[in-house]
């Protein structure tokens, strides 16, 4: 059990986190207020995740205008995508 529980991943213990990379995992990129409103956080709650999650090399970021107005749009990484598929299997082996 104990061997189980090391290969669960710190970064995405939190539920915000945890939102995130699912959301990244089946979109191939989405935008700041999108991911707000999906998973029902404030900007500094999500800000604060998502610089979290990019400082670890998890998600990357893209900034962009659209029209005058500045828009911010999240995409996963490949690290990011093998460390939560490596997070999710020891979840399901856990669970079993």
């Amino acid at each position: 059990m104990k061997n189980i529980i090391s290969k669960l991943n710190k970064a995405f213990e939190s539920r915000v986190r945890l939102g995130i990379m699912s959301v990244l995992m089946v979109n191939d990129d989405v935008d700041f207020n999108m991911l707000k409103d999906l998973l029902e956080v404030t900007d500094g709650n999500l800000a604060s995740h998502l610089k979290a999650l990019e400082g670890l090399n998890y998600i990357r970021s893209e900034k962009q205008f659209v029209g005058r107005k500045p828009n911010t749009r999240y995409i996963i990484t490949d690290a990011g995508r093998i460390a939560f598929r490596e997070h999710l299997d020891a979840l399901e082996v856990l669970l079993k």
